[in-house]
């Protein structure tokens, strides 16, 4: 059985760090891109990076882009996301997905296109 365990969130100033991490279990990790996306109650998921299955390509929405960094661990299947700069616009709840291939053969930045998902965890930045 497949699943996904975000961990790290939590409550930041604006302009501090928080590092989030993806757990994977269940699949054989180094074949799927990891996505993160964010959600804003009442607002639809939103984009913010793809890893590949072996870390050669990355993307970043505009909005994070210069601030967030993505990486992963295949030894360890695991996949974190190092955000840097926090702004209040970045809380939000963020989960991470996955599905197999590589991301450049698939809408990256669509939640349809994701086969897995974790559960959340909140991101609260204070002004």
């Amino acid at each position: 059985q497949v699943q996904l365990v975000e961990s790290g969130g939590g409550l930041v100033q604006a302009g501090g760090s928080l590092r989030l991490s993806c757990a994977a279990v269940g699949l054989t990790f180094s074949t799927y891109s990891v996505a993160w996306f964010r959600q804003v109650p009442g607002q639809a998921h939103e984009f913010v990076a793809v890893i590949s299955g072996r870390g050669l390509s990355i993307r970043y929405a505009d909005s994070v882009k210069g601030r967030f960094t993505i990486s992963r661990d295949n030894a360890k299947n695991t996949v974190n996301l190092q955000m840097n700069s926090l702004k209040p616009e970045d809380t939000a709840v963020y989960y991470c997905a996955a599905k197999f291939g590589d991301y450049t053969a698939f809408p990256a930045s669509h939640r349809s296109s994701y086969n897995y998902w974790g559960q959340g965890t909140q991101v609260t930045v204070s002004s």
